[in-house]
């Protein structure tokens, strides 16, 4: 089985266009495919090379009345958004190296941090990133981006002051104190949000110290929230860069040691089943195996995972007319297929390996839900890359501003899997992990939950078709027929007024090309102003029914609702203040133009 197929994240770029609506029309550029991946686990950040460099310029510094020149990575060649992220540096003036005056003031001193940390952020851009920031932004573009710029830059001070001398230390110092500062204050809103709750975790418990005989190190405990279930809070206060858990390779659930398994031996030839597959065929099995090395972890997993895939008809039937309810549909009837395809085969071949009573639907179910919720991309210390099962880790709750964002690599001198922190962690105060870049219906559907605050990859696609206008010749700059756009809540838009109105630019510019609204210099004001009209009430004409489709929820069908409708409810509601923004400020921009 497949479970790539399902990890879906949609995410389209293009060039934002001029700082009007329609004045400086660019074709959109060739849209890049949706990824395909499961619970993604960032590598490491690409400082080690930046830093080196900036430590050997700081060895070659002398007495006071000297510069050090700190270098960034440089963008490189084969990254698709390299052209993007170069023309963004230049249209602001920034490179990816700069000189530091020693001394240098304090006011001199952060303004320069400034602008490290506006080239930081262009390093770091991603497609949607790029695709809404506009003409004029200078971010923060999302908190992910703003942790992995603010990292960047700590590591290479981190690295600056082990080789500096003492002039040259104190201006480090205050740079990356100020870099901690900025740090603290991505994603402060998280742990306010949530409300603990007292509640048994004796299963937990036995977890934590089954882990810490087998050589887990954590700073962490258990903790239960309200709505949101168990998390992990910080046993002390926990630094940027220090490392709130460690794995050891031995109790991570892998390719590796399904091969140890009677399952890989009995499946290994058997109609190419994959071994993706077999290692949720292998959990689906260990769960009720009691005398499993791995019996306390399965003890310590809920029953029910309670995701997206377990909706009922209730909940299904709110989601209709969203693009969440087709989701879900075909990835029920993909696992059904799926389960068939395997059973009653598999008890039939190998009845002592696989019990009918144990090798239900249910049973099945239960697996996928815990692969798809629970899994992590890991590069074992073999150096292969392996969708793996991390014992204790699956406890980290995941928030769009998260304390732990770079890991996923084995260690090879302590052979253990580390979870270092990207922003300060206070005792007592939940420690967040990133399970990746993934929109709402994404984590509904395989996670069951909608994470806490804006998400920035909550967009809707949007496929435009354009062949009609081709075929008269109408649409000449366009550059293909089917191009994908999309939107998102225009609050998240720092232009929220003239001339976007927190709506894309690149959307914009191809709706005008598509529409034949192109411009010159001989264009008049008045023509301006009709074509960015034509452009709105298009936009206008594909939302207002998408709004009017997704009525307001009553609240008190909430209150009595099962826990799936709920969630349904709550999804299709951020859908409909998504569209409704985007109504808001197609009518607003229209009474101006």
């Amino acid at each position: 089985m497949d479970f790539s197929f399902w990890v879906l994240t949609l995410s389209s770029g293009g060039p934002p266009g001029s700082s009007l609506l329609l004045r400086n029309l660019c074709s959109p550029k060739t849209q890049t495919k949706p990824s395909l991946s499961w619970r993604e686990a960032a590598g490491p950040a690409p400082a080690t090379m930046a830093a080196a460099q900036a430590a050997a310029d700081a060895r070659k510094l002398g007495e006071r009345g000297e510069t050090v020149a700190l270098h960034l990575p440089p963008l490189s060649e084969e990254d698709p958004l390299h052209q993007d992220k170069k023309r963004l540096l230049e249209s602001r003036n920034l490179s990816c190296s700069f000189d530091i005056l020693i001394p240098c003031s304090a006011a001199d001193t952060l303004k320069l941090l400034d602008q490290m940390i506006q080239a930081a952020r262009i390093v770091h851009m991603d497609e949607l990133e790029l695709y809404f920031a506009g003409d004029d932004d200078i971010g923060p573009f999302s908190a992910r981006n703003e942790l992995e710029a603010l990292n960047l830059l700590f590591k290479i001070m981190n690295k600056l002051l082990l080789t500096s001398n003492a002039a040259s230390k104190e201006v480090f110092q205050m740079l990356q104190d100020e870099i901690v500062v900025r740090l603290r204050s991505v994603g402060k809103k998280d742990n306010a949000q949530m409300v603990s709750q007292t509640q048994n975790h004796d299963a937990e418990d036995s977890l934590l110290k089954w882990g810490e005989h087998h050589g887990v190190k954590s700073k962490l405990r258990i903790a239960f929230y309200q709505g949101a279930g168990r998390g992990m809070v910080a046993s002390e206060s926990i630094c940027v860069g220090d490392t709130a858990l460690e794995i050891p390779e031995s109790l991570i659930i892998s390719e590796e040691l399904l091969c140890q398994s009677e399952v890989f031996l009995a499946l290994k030839d058997f109609n190419n089943i994959t071994s993706e597959t077999m290692l949720l065929l292998w959990s689906m099995r260990e769960r009720h195996n009691l005398s499993s090395k791995f019996k306390t972890y399965f003890e310590a997993l809920p029953e029910n995972f309670n995701t997206g895939l377990s909706f009922g008809i209730d909940a299904l039937a709110a989601l209709e007319g969203t693009l969440l309810f087709d989701e879900i549909m075909q990835a029920k009837q993909h696992l059904r297929q799926q389960y068939e395809d395997l059973f009653p085969l598999l008890c039939t071949n190998f009845p002592e390996i696989f019990r009918k009573d144990v090798c239900t639907w249910e049973n099945f179910l239960w697996a996928c839900e815990l692969w798809y919720s629970n899994s992590m991309m890991v590069v074992l210390s073999s150096g292969k890359l392996s969708t793996c099962l991390v014992p204790v880790a699956g406890l980290l709750n995941h928030s769009v501003s998260p304390h732990i964002l770079n890991y996923g690599r084995v260690d090879e001198a302590t052979k253990s899997l580390k979870f270092p922190l990207s922003r300060p962690c206070d005792a007592g105060e939940q420690c967040f992990l990133s399970y990746g870049k993934h929109p709402g219906s994404h984590l509904v559907t395989f996670y069951g939950f909608l994470p806490r605050g804006d998400n920035p990859y909550d967009v809707i696609p949007l496929d435009l078709d354009t062949s009609a206008d081709e075929e008269d010749g109408a649409a000449q700059s366009v550059s293909t027929s089917q191009t994908t756009h999309m939107v998102r809540g225009t609050w998240l838009s720092r232009s929220g007024g003239f001339p976007t109105y927190g709506l894309p630019q690149p959307l914009l510019s191809h709706l005008g090309a598509a529409l034949g609204c192109d411009l010159d210099e001989s264009t008049t004001e008045a023509d301006i102003k009709e074509n960015d009209r034509v452009v709105l009430e298009t936009l206008l004409s594909i939302f207002n029914p998408m709004l009017e489709d997704l009525p307001e929820t009553d609240e008190s069908d909430r209150e009595s609702a099962s826990w799936d409708v709920k969630l349904a409810l709550d999804y299709k509601d951020l859908q409909r203040r998504i569209i409704s923004s985007i109504v808001t400020s197609c009518t607003s921009a229209l009474e101006n133009v």
